[in-house]
């Protein structure tokens, strides 16, 4: 009876010296990267683009009226 209590005592102590020898907590993910074209590299463009249809459609229509 002697040596049950004191395996039951060993066995406690190394139970709780590995539950406190576990390492910290992970470190959180990594935001994601940003995006890897900026949003105003083609708007000029892209504006030139557009007021050169609406152009050609205004001088259509008005072609087309007269």
């Amino acid at each position: 009876m002697k040596y049950r209590a004191l395996y039951t005592m060993t066995l406690l102590a190394f139970c709780s010296l590995s539950s406190v020898a576990q390492g910290a907590m992970p470190p959180p993910p990594m935001p994601p990267p940003p995006p890897g074209l900026p949003i105003d590299g083609g708007l000029l463009v892209l504006f030139l683009i557009a007021f050169n249809y609406g152009v050609y459609k205004a001088y259509k229509i008005s072609k087309k009226i007269a």
